[in-house]
């Protein structure tokens, strides 16, 4: 039938769940037209006595995934040509890992414990989208924005194209960027990094520093940016652990929730007032403590539906950035994996009350205050086996935060992104937290099964504070 406005043709069509998937797939990639690939070095080669970066205990416990973020620039006057603005990412690349030079070198595939910092180099993919940046935004969900990484690095993702091209006897590359550029003149800038080098705060700092290289060698002052992220020397200790596995139910499905900060604050005033009476009351709840505690009270109320009504005793994984708990706090720029985690065992109905849980919340991130170096953070987990975490990851509910982080300040020169994310399924029952655009607010990205996520999209008492 005819398009709106007499411009083209709709097409209605029905198929059956698999064929259809298959087919949206082929369109989508017909959309996106890879125009280049070439590896990028550190415009400085690495000093000899920094070519070995050692994997710190949390480094090789994290998972052995790619975590994949997508930042999108819509066309400004003061953009540039696409021809400009990619030279001017490969330039500024090139100096910017000469700084983080682990990011150009290679790691084993299967439990690596240290980096050959080489030089070898990030791979470097130039795209282009058949589409302009607002359609793509109006027509498109989470699951979409997987074409902005051809390599398909994207966290577990087994069905890895191309992959093996990033992966060979000499290790595999960890860092993989593509520039996608839109009809309009919009950008894409996707980075997947590996986990066992980075966390998702590193990934954000390494990300801004590199958007601010570009910024200033493009300007014309043309005065360096000082870059000084920070690589703890560690010792080295091979577990022969290839990580926490990650895998992701084909079920899974990710949406994206919005909370402003108006809705917020009427929730932290409605957690107060839930818990004034009772024998813990939260007087000075956070903004992510009550979403937190929100997002999986709904979580498992959705769940306790599809499992006709009957409650079953859930298990909260509660991840913990340990930079700013150390007496001598490490500085926000430090690379590498420094996060720890707790488990909330909730067992009734009552646990599950703002009081309790968030009570049990704020009383596990007191445990990791004042630490007195890394050994000390890795001693919280040693009490912990391998499988005990691995039965964590696998059955608990999680939460991680990448609130406060500079996201939204990753300019290249094109102004701020008018929307940055997280792609891929991280697991099932999992939620992302990260700022709004503008500052208002926090956007969820809630990862669940399908059945479950169709109930709490129309969850009222969630939908209350969206």
């Amino acid at each position: 039938m005819d398009a709106p406005n007499e411009d083209g043709i709709e097409a209605l069509v029905c198929l059956g769940k698999q064929d259809m998937t298959i087919i949206q797939t082929d369109t989508k990639r017909q959309l996106h037209t890879i125009i280049s690939r070439e590896i990028i070095k550190p415009s400085s080669p690495t000093p000899s006595h920094l070519r070995t970066h050692n994997l710190s205990l949390l480094d090789q416990i994290a998972t052995n995934t790619f975590m994949p973020m997508v930042a999108f620039y819509p066309n400004t006057d003061i953009s540039g040509s696409s021809d400009a603005k990619m030279c001017e990412l490969k330039n500024s690349l090139s100096q910017t890992l000469t700084k983080y030079y682990p990011f150009a070198g290679r790691h084993a595939k299967v439990a690596p414990s240290y980096v050959d910092c080489n030089d070898d180099g990030a791979a470097f993919v130039e795209a282009s989208v058949g589409s302009t940046l607002l359609d793509f935004f109006r027509h498109s969900q989470h699951e979409d924005l997987t074409q902005f990484f051809s390599y398909d690095r994207i966290w577990c993702n087994e069905n890895r194209s191309g992959d093996h091209d990033l992966q060979s006897d000499d290790g595999v590359i960890p860092l993989v960027v593509q520039a996608s550029h839109f009809e309009c003149g919009g950008v894409a800038v996707a980075i997947s990094l590996s986990h066992k080098l980075a966390d998702g705060s590193s990934l954000l700092h390494f990300f801004n520093d590199w958007a601010k290289m570009t910024r200033f060698c493009s300007s014309k002052q043309k005065q360096p940016f000082p870059i000084d992220p920070r690589f703890i020397p560690f010792q080295n200790i091979n577990m022969n652990f290839d990580g926490i596995s990650l895998a992701v139910s084909n079920d899974c499905i990710t949406r994206s929730f919005t909370f402003p900060n108006s809705k917020i604050n009427d929730l932290k005033t409605k957690v107060k007032s839930m818990t004034i009476d009772s024998r813990q009351p939260i007087t000075n709840p956070t903004r992510v403590e009550v979403l937190t505690w929100l997002l999986f009270n709904r979580m498992v109320a959705a769940t306790t539906k599809n499992n006709s009504g009957s409650f079953k005793p859930p298990s909260f994984g509660n991840l913990i950035n340990i930079r700013n708990k150390m007496i001598e706090p490490l500085p926000k720029n430090t690379i590498g994996n420094f996060i720890s985690f707790t488990e909330i065992r909730v067992m009734n109905e009552d646990e599950m009350k703002p009081e309790s849980f968030i009570g049990e919340l704020k009383k596990q991130k007191m445990q990791f205050q004042g630490l007195t170096n890394m050994e000390d953070a890795f001693s919280h987990l040693s009490g912990t086996s391998v499988e005990e975490m691995q039965r964590i990851f696998d059955e608990s509910y999680g939460c991680t935060s990448l609130c406060r982080y500079p996201a939204y300040e990753i300019n290249f020169g094109w102004g701020n992104p008018v929307k940055i994310t997280i792609v891929g399924n991280v697991k099932k029952n999992c939620v992302l937290l990260m700022d709004a655009p503008n500052e208002d607010g926090i956007e969820a990205l809630v990862c669940l099964g399908k059945q479950d996520m169709a109930i709490i999209q129309t969850d009222p008492e969630l939908l209350e504070f969206c």
